[in-house]
């Protein structure tokens, strides 16, 4: 057993895990996720490959010394992709759990009462942030899919999409404390990118992002926002944006901080940005192309804890 990670306000030392059972692409979502694929196989082995792709991935964490809560999604309330956990809520270092608007309706049955009470008894929760009843309006805002936090700077980023309501990134930001700086970002084919965590991924000291999808009008603004505090900007390419090298999470290992991203990430950065990423981090490649079918990665499996600890855990 490695030693204890420490947590830094930017990098968590323990995450939230689902681990899937009916594992597939999500129909409803496949309409504005242009990163979603069809699916491979037959339904079962499609099922079976994707938890042996998570299992592994939750070993490895393990492995690199950090806390991975994990949690069973039986798929019998049709929630092809509660193995993205990272879109109904988000932790903040301040003691603030915020729970997300959900487009999709499949995906609002994602939300779990026994995650929000083992962060409650593991951790120090001072308030919840709901904004779950602005689903009626059609408002939705999907968490760390949509925005990018960076507590470094007190900022949250936010690409423009029908998953990504400016007004809410206003509000969110206010109750926060946090600046907010939203962008317009879309592919080749000029369809808008549906969640900024597959845009851009920050570190404390570097910055992963695909600036040529950003719009022109807004690129300098955000190039100049993220080299904020010295960070590295480390540009990433289209077909690297594809192959989800923007969806990556620093995490706080006991020997250092981790970056982890999925093997196909890994495998597409050139030598150079791998000397870049090696200045700051340690990459941790998981293996998970099934999943990826789904149109996220990596990043998009793991919800950060960033609450405060509490010194003896409380009754659940």
């Amino acid at each position: 057993m490695p030693p204890a990670a420490l947590a830094t306000p930017h990098a968590p030392s323990a995450v939230v895990m689902v681990r899937p059972h009916r594992f597939r692409p999500n129909p409803e979502t496949a309409r504005d996720n242009a990163f979603q694929r069809a699916p491979d196989a037959p339904a079962e082995a499609l099922a079976a490959r994707a938890q042996a792709e998570h299992d592994a991935a939750v070993q490895a964490l393990r492995e690199a010394g950090v806390t991975v809560h994990l949690f069973e999604d039986d798929g019998h309330a049709d929630t092809p992709d509660a193995v993205f956990p990272n879109n109904w809520f988000s932790c903040h270092a301040d003691g603030s759990v915020v729970l997300y608007p959900m487009r999709c309706e499949n995906r609002r049955r994602e939300r779990r009462d026994d995650v929000l009470a083992l962060l409650r008894s593991r951790y120090r929760v001072r308030r919840v942030l709901d904004y779950r009843a602005e689903e009626r309006a059609g408002r939705y805002l999907e968490g760390t899919g949509a925005l990018v936090f960076d507590p470094a700077q007190r900022s949250v980023y936010m690409a423009r999409s029908a998953r990504a309501h400016e007004p809410l990134l206003q509000r969110l930001a206010a109750d926060l404390g946090l600046q907010p700086l939203a962008f317009d970002a879309c592919d080749p084919a000029g369809r808008p990118v549906y969640h900024t965590n597959v845009l851009m991924a920050l570190g404390h000291r570097f910055a992963l992002v695909g600036l040529d999808w950003v719009a022109a009008a807004d690129r300098a603004a955000l190039a100049a926002a993220l080299q904020r505090g010295g960070r590295a900007l480390i540009p990433l390419s289209g077909e690297q944006l594809q192959a989800f090298a923007g969806n990556a999470l620093e995490l706080a290992g006991p020997q250092g901080p981790l970056l982890a991203l999925s093997r196909r990430a890994t495998d597409c950065l050139r030598p150079e940005q791998r000397a870049e990423l090696a200045r700051h981090v340690r990459l941790l490649p998981l293996a998970v192309p099934t999943l990826e079918l789904a149109g996220g990665s990596v990043r998009c499996m793991l919800a950060g804890v960033h609450l405060p600890p509490r010194a003896t855990p409380a009754p659940p």
